[in-house]
């Protein structure tokens, strides 16, 4: 059983009826915007895709974790500091050159939050729930992605007590670099599934220490 709510509007009206209920709660006095505002950082950097970035970048760079992920995703996940609810039971997927996995909830929205943070409003929108299921090639080249007709895409059905994460592919051209190098190569997409990470020309340079 799902414990969150069946949105079933497309993205464009879930988007303006989101900022208008952020706009009447501000002006009644109910929200503090400067907290909403630390809210949404927290779990959009802290509480994020950023932890997610470093799941991957770990398991690219240290074989016996990325083992270890792959047999107990919860458990690997956890020793990285990352938990808590969304998070209890963890499967890791993995890419490989044949098979292409792709992560969806049908029912509702249920997503891995320790991990990476707040789902997109895409991913909870009825249209992408129920076309990821009949036609997931067709998802991916709306986002962008066309992959070969010998890769299999595999959908895998999120619920309340199990959550999904995308291990993908290490880029080509990336020999040397280090977890946090790699990390900036990890999208929250490619972490779903409807992407891939950037490419080694794309990613922003190391921040200096």
């Amino acid at each position: 059983m799902h414990d969150h709510d069946h949105p079933g509007t497309i993205l464009p009206d879930i988007d303006l009826r989101v900022r208008a209920l952020e706009s009447l709660l501000v002006e009644k006095g109910y929200v503090d915007p400067a907290a909403l505002d630390r809210l949404v950082e927290t779990y959009e950097t802290r509480i994020g895709p950023r932890n997610g970035a470093r799941v991957v970048s770990r398991a690219w760079t240290d074989p016996q974790y990325r083992a270890w992920l792959l047999d107990d995703g919860t458990a690997a996940i956890a020793s990285l500091g990352y938990s808590g609810r969304g998070g209890e039971h963890m499967v890791v997927l993995e890419n490989t050159p044949s098979v292409h996995n792709l992560v969806v909830c049908t029912l509702c929205s249920c997503y891995p939050w320790p991990v990476l943070g707040l789902p997109p409003v895409w991913y909870k929108s009825a249209p992408y729930r129920s076309k990821a299921v009949v036609d997931p090639r067709g998802v991916l080249a709306e986002f962008g992605l066309a992959l070969s007709p010998e890769v299999e895409i595999r959908v895998w059905d999120s619920n309340s007590e199990l959550r999904y994460l995308v291990l993908p592919m290490r880029p080509e051209g990336t020999e040397g670099w280090d977890a946090d190098r790699l990390a900036t190569l990890v999208t929250r997409d490619s972490m779903i599934g409807v992407g891939l990470p950037l490419s080694p020309g794309a990613a922003a340079p190391p921040e200096a220490a």
